[in-house]
């Protein structure tokens, strides 16, 4: 920028000035101030034509009079006649002004379009940077109209200047943010893509900010970045500190530009050329690498360069998901820093430790560091670390450790802030029904959570533990005598008074047997809450005082007294006179089979969906997808199950899935009708649409993660599979501001494939708000061995176009494997079995990944089969078992893996009692090596 003269200094504008910091009051500095508006608005009127200097000064100080909160409603034309100054001062002081006060319905758009578009075809570089930033800073509808075809020109035209382009690339951006439709997409987009190669940095960070915001929007547009980004981005990390001195900040080379090419990776999946992912591996470990070093300053500011790459890299890494040493490493490099003596580090450990955690390669990992943030959660001083604590704890939460975590959350809950403390009760809630192998220890944690933080605990939660209850004959009994004794406490929490009237009113006799817990004791105890319940509680143990009547004919009387006495009768609620009035009536005149049939025990619930999983969600706001869901989760990407009393397909597909919303309709009432628009809409016979097969193989090993993302939408999976049946939760999530509409989802199948493969699509919401995400359930089940996959149909609106989007869903003959233990001696037994030459497959084939031990098990446990140790004399081969369970008949599979690293290379065996079977076997795990 050209140098300021001292005749510049405009002596008038800081006499004002300083006469305006000098004013004693408010009522001083408004005369001054007018004094000052009515001899600038005298100048402009005079006949005297002013100079520019003049002309800039007066605008100057409108501009001063209105930053101090005044309206200013004249002077701007006297603006806008400095825009076509030669003098750079007046130029600029023009252009500040407009900035500042000029709005897109001025009568003067016109005029300072001109201005802008003579300055930018000037080819004077100090003229187009403040037209550019004029353009960018008002960025209004008209200006896009205006330049938008102009400005990419500019940028990739070959002559103009290194800062010309650092503007023109930001105030494209600023259009494209506030009028995305009108930035033209043309040969333009190819040339800028290059400007990564740009010898300035400070183009090429520019370029960068705005290919990730173009490359969001039409990610195939902009897919030759990839490669130019990675080596951008790699001649970066390998350098040292003094090759780039210009962008060094205290010793870290260029962080910003790392850290917007790492944000422009996460646009793309994982690089699929070889020597381009390895590249990418490459600088990702370098950066781990950095971090590790002993640091090369003490200030805080090189640290916070430092973190800045260290955290884009593992979220890089964490996007991909693909390279388990990378995540596992991630996962360290993160542990070290919870202990941190920086607040912010932790919080973004713990934050991004949340996210690692959901993978199936660092699940392990993450879980090495439970005491250290169980230690945070008692000892943080921070809420919003602590906080943090409790959804690490929720996310890496396993059947292995899920007694401790809720035990800690207990603990924690009973001294936690009080704005978070209904969100850790949905988690213990949730938690304690997903883990729960002995369902006691489940009525105790929901009893025990009651007790600790009642006024938190939701209706979803206590009707929840109702629901299992009910529907497991097992832990009947134990309910009773548990909520019994909890109820004997001097002072009961209402939520309790509730559960325990619910279920003393149907499950009291299973506990009459014993003279501690008569029926006339049991009444007497509840009775003795009555009197100080809200109304619904008091309309709640009505009812079961009714089913003690139907239960314990010995204390009809009794309770007859108690409905008959006129604060029942004459209550001035009409709830609660209506049903003593009606249930004293029952008592009286029916019989006692109508009674056994009018209050006979509630019959199990039907399933639905977790209503606690769903008040969770709306808790955490929408854009928040969830670092874990309602399934169960296992690191070798197999399913962990629970027993399940249900026999039917729905309901043994999913052991956990909530049982009942009391609060919903039926579930045939509400969902069928929506779920037969889903399937006869047009969003299933729509054109055809290209099949998106990308992740499909990255699914064969695991159950979780992300299997489709564009600029619009990302769609999420989460699944769990037992024997022959399924479940499968979608998850999509509106990446964009604007609501999706007309939304739907629906699973098409070939014909023969239908024959196999019974799907059954639970209906989605059809309305997505910007930033939110919905869920849709699968239910699955397999008929008979299959090859083909169905396909997930998504059809909505955006912006008033319809999008089609057609996915592979990734559900294979191997995700019904039972794994089978067996020892070495009945291995080789039934290996000889199935020794015909159509029951065996062979594949001799070259190593696609590196060969690591580890990882190849973590595979093979994924694949759905069981690892068996010391079968094979080679300890370096794998073997495995599992059985294919099919509706129609079960398939015995035994495989043999044997590595040789010298030649890299496999050699896969696969026999089973079925051919097509072990082709189709073959054919998915030797992908997978």
């Amino acid at each position: 920028m050209p140098a300021v003269s001292k005749g510049d200094g405009m002596r008038g504008l800081a006499v004002f000035i300083s006469d305006i910091r000098n004013c004693k009051s408010k009522e001083a500095e408004i005369k001054r101030i007018n004094k000052e508006l009515a001899n600038i608005r005298s100048k402009f009127k005079g006949d005297k034509a002013l100079d520019g200097y003049s002309k800039k000064k007066y605008v100057c100080k409108l501009l001063f009079i209105f930053l101090l909160g005044h309206d200013i409603d004249f002077g701007h034309m006297e603006a806008v006649n400095l825009l076509s100054s030669n003098k750079y001062t007046e130029k600029q002081i023009g252009y500040l002004f407009i900035s500042v006060l000029v709005n897109s319905n001025s009568d003067l758009i016109r005029l300072i379009n001109n201005a802008i578009k003579n300055d930018l075809g000037s080819r004077n570089p100090t003229f187009m940077n403040l037209a550019l930033h004029c353009i960018a800073n008002v960025g209004s509808r008209e200006m896009a109209e205006a330049f938008a075809a102009d400005i990419p020109r500019i940028l990739v035209a070959g002559d103009t200047m290194d800062s010309v382009k650092q503007s023109a690339a930001l105030c494209l951006l600023r259009l494209n943010r506030t009028s995305p439709d009108l930035v033209p997409m043309g040969e333009w987009t190819a040339r800028v893509v290059h400007l990564l190669n740009d010898q300035h940095l400070g183009v090429v960070t520019a370029a960068t900010s705005l290919i990730t915001t173009l490359a969001q929007k039409s990610p195939d547009d902009f897919k030759t970045s990839i490669s130019l980004a990675v080596a951008r981005l790699s001649r970066i990390v390998t350098s040292a500190s003094i090759d780039l001195q210009d962008y060094t900040y205290y010793f870290v080379a260029a962080p910003w530009l790392s850290v917007k090419l790492l944000r422009l990776l996460q646009c793309y999946p994982p690089p699929e050329d070889a020597a381009l992912r390895s590249r990418l591996i490459e600088c990702l470990e370098t950066i781990l690498n950095k971090a590790q070093e002993p640091p090369k300053s003490k200030k805080v500011q090189h640290s916070n360069a430092k973190n800045a790459v260290l955290f884009e890299a593992i979220s890089l890494i964490i996007h991909h998901d693909s390279e388990p040493t990378l995540l596992v490493r991630a996962c360290n490099q993160l542990g070290q820093f919870l202990q941190h003596r920086e607040t912010n580090l932790r919080y973004l450990a713990l934050e991004s430790m949340c996210t690692l955690a959901s993978s199936e390669f660092s699940h392990e990992a993450v879980k090495t560091h439970i005491e250290t943030v169980i230690n945070a959660l008692k000892t943080e001083r921070d809420v919003s670390v602590r906080q943090r604590a409790v959804d690490l704890l929720y996310a890496m939460c396993d059947r292995s450790n899920a007694k401790q975590i809720v035990a800690e959350m207990l603990s924690y809950l009973e001294t936690a802030d009080y704005s978070i403390r209904e969100e850790i009760v949905l988690k213990v809630a949730i938690l304690a029904e997903k883990y729960a192998v002995d369902y006691t220890w489940y009525v105790d944690t929901i009893l025990n959570l009651i007790r600790i933080a009642g006024d938190y605990v939701s209706e979803e939660v206590w009707y929840r533990v109702i629901q299992i209850v009910i529907n497991r004959d097992d832990v009947q009994g134990y309910a009773a005598k548990t909520v019994f004794e909890a109820l004997q406490a001097p002072a009961c929490h209402e939520n309790l008074v509730k559960v325990g009237g619910y279920i003393l009113g149907e499950f009291g006799n299973l506990i009459a047997g014993d003279s501690r817990s008569s029926p006339l004791v049991q009444f007497n105890l509840l009775h003795s809450k009555f009197h100080l319940c809200s109304v619904p509680t008091r309309a709640l143990l009505l009812s079961a005082y009714i089913k003690f009547i139907n239960l314990f004919p010995e204390v009809k009387t009794t309770i007859q007294d108690v409905l008959r006495s006129d604060s029942q009768l004459r209550n001035a609620d009409v709830e609660l006179q209506q049903r003593a009035v009606e249930y004293l009536r029952l008592s009286c005149i029916a019989s006692t089979d109508i009674l056994a049939t009018v209050l006979e025990e509630m019959p199990p619930f039907p399933e639905r969906e977790s209503s606690i999983l769903a008040k969770l969600k709306r808790k955490k706001g929408p854009g928040n997808l969830p670092d874990i869901d309602d399934n169960c989760r296992n690191v070798n990407g197999s399913a962990e199950h629970n027993e399940s009393s249900e026999s039917t397909v729905t309901s043994a597909a999913h052991p956990f899935a909530d049982l009942l919303n009391l609060n919903s309709a039926p579930a045939t009432a509400a969902a069928s009708p929506s779920l037969l628009v889903d399937v006869f809409s047009e969003s299933s016979t729509a054109a055809a649409t290209e099949v998106s097969e990308e992740s499909f193989s990255r699914f064969i090993c695991k159950n979780n993660g992300v299997l489709y993302e564009n600029q619009l939408l990302q769609v999420g999976l989460k699944s769990e599979y037992r024997q022959n049946l399924g479940r499968m939760y979608v998850f999509f999530g509106n990446k964009t501001s604007t609501q999706f509409i007309s939304f739907s989802s629906s699973v098409t199948s070939e014909e023969k494939l239908r024959t196999q493969l019974n799907i059954h699509a639970k209906a989605v919401d059809p309305l997505i708000e910007g930033g939110a995400q919905v869920q849709q359930i699968l239910n699955i089940e397999c008929v008979s061995d299959f090859d083909e996959a169905p396909v997930l149909n998504i059809q909505f609106k955006y912006g008033g176009a319809l999008q089609n989007i057609a996915i592979k869903l990734p559900v294979m003959l191997n995700k019904f494997f039972q794994p089978t233990e067996m020892t070495s001696q009945d291995f080789f037994q039934r290996w000889k079995q199935l020794g015909a030459p159509q029951q065996e497959v062979q594949n001799i084939f070259k190593a696609r990944h590196p060969m690591d031990t580890d990882v190849t098990k973590a595979k093979i446990l994924g694949f759905g089969v069981a690892l068996l140790e010391g079968v094979d004399p080679n300890p370096a081969n794998f073997v495995a078992a599992g059985v294919i369970h099919t509706k129609s008949t079960q398939v015995g599979c035994l495989l043999r893996l044997e590595p040789n690293e010298q030649a890299q290379m496999y050699r896969l065996t696969l026999r089973t009692s079925r051919d097509s079977v072990s082709q189709r076997l073959c054919d998915l795990l030797s992908e997978q090596f």
